[in-house]
């Protein structure tokens, strides 16, 4: 009996050598060598070109946020910006928009590279537009909250551009988090604001349709703030990167090596890439709430949310809204920010989702041929 067993195996084995050399001979004969080795040389030539290109750049070669602006308040590290019009004063709209990012990453994403700036097409598109920027939190801003952020610094920007413009009410544009921030500004302020606009803006967190939101429903959040303070912007960002691990951390740096050659797509890259890795400090009492009260309690949508010791009632929400979505985000799902649109009190609302992702809304071809003038053409036609 074992003799059978061993010859089979036997057989098996001398079946699978066969097959294998068969195989083999297969790839020797589709293989050419020629062909491989001019590719490798090809690969070898970008990337040494590539290297050249990058040991001449200078950090102005790939600089962002170019479009021309100036300071006009200053409170701690907040900083608010106003950009100079691009179009004549008879084509600017009279109504003022201030920009609230999102205090995860810098603002200057809607103004990455002159031909692919949200803020120059909102300039060109006749917008009077200002920005806030929230700076870098350091160990002094550990005990920042949601309240100082948006009753404080928010209002503060929000009553110098009304009284600099001589409006009684503005236009506000969230994006992101600095969009739930706005959602919630407005609810609180709403004689301040004469539209609102979000884009990409959680606002019903329940969602389990993207990674990050599951995360955050079982984060111990006491632990990571009690630990740090100040929570670093490293731990923010590798929390992002690992969201999409292959395509953030490793296809686009293959995907570089094929154009590597080209001084314009390497500027282009490098900026994305300071852009990605500059990521602020985070208050952590601030980040504390976040987490707590809108990822985990969702108390937002649910209109239990308290700010300041103020209720926020998504139906004191009555003027023009506009939410703007990217149907490919991996951060901010549709459904979590569709909700919106039912939860306020306004009349003369409206949905728009393009197919882009999270970051596609500022920086992709259709951001600038679609989006951004159609948020132009909306704002105008209510201001």
């Amino acid at each position: 009996m074992s003799d059978n067993i061993f010859e089979k195996n036997l057989e098996q084995f001398s079946n699978f050598q066969n097959n294998l050399l068969d195989s083999v001979m297969k790839f020797s004969e589709q293989f050419d060598y020629n062909k491989t080795m001019e590719e490798m040389t090809a690969t070898q030539d970008k990337v040494i070109k590539g290297l050249r290109i990058l040991m001449d750049m200078k950090p102005e070669d790939a600089a962002s946020d170019l479009t021309e602006k100036e300071e006009v308040l200053r409170i701690g590290k907040m900083r608010l910006y106003h950009y100079k019009p691009t179009v004549t004063s008879r084509k600017l709209v009279k109504v003022p928009m201030l920009i609230a990012y999102a205090l995860v990453n810098r603002q200057y994403m809607m103004d990455i590279q002159p031909d692919r700036s949200v803020i120059k097409s909102f300039l060109d598109g006749g917008l009077d537009v200002y920005v806030i920027d929230w700076g870098y939190p350091t160990g002094e801003d550990m005990y920042m909250t949601m309240d100082d952020y948006i009753n404080w610094y928010m209002d503060e920007c929000v009553d110098y551009i009304r009284k600099a413009s001589k409006q009684d009410k503005i236009n506000l544009l969230g994006v992101c988090q600095g969009g739930t921030f706005s959602t919630i500004y407005t609810a609180l302020h709403p004689d301040k604001i004469k539209n609102l606009v979000t884009m990409v803006v959680p606002i019903d967190f329940s969602v389990d349709d993207a990674l990050l939101f599951r995360w955050s429903k079982y984060m111990n959040i006491d632990s990571l703030v009690d630990a740090y303070g100040v929570v670093p912007g490293d731990v923010m960002n590798i929390s992002y990167l690992i969201l999409k691990p292959l395509s953030l951390t490793v296809d686009k740096y293959v995907g570089m090596t094929s154009k590597m050659d080209d001084p314009e797509y390497l500027t282009n890259f490098m900026r994305m890439e300071k852009w990605v890795f500059d990521s602020p400090d985070q208050a952590g009492e601030t980040l504390r709430q976040f987490i707590k009260d809108l990822y985990q309690g969702n108390k937002l949508i649910k209109n239990e949310l308290e700010i300041g010791g103020q209720k926020v009632d998504l139906k004191n929400i009555t003027m023009p809204l506009l939410c703007a979505c990217a149907e490919y985000d991996h951060l901010v799902p549709l459904d979590a920010s569709r909700p919106l649109i039912d939860a306020v009190g306004s009349t003369d609302k409206q949905f728009l989702s393009f197919a882009t992702g999270h970051i596609g809304m500022y920086v992709s071809s259709q951001s600038q041929k679609t989006i951004a003038p159609q948020i132009v053409e909306w704002v105008r036609a209510r201001s």
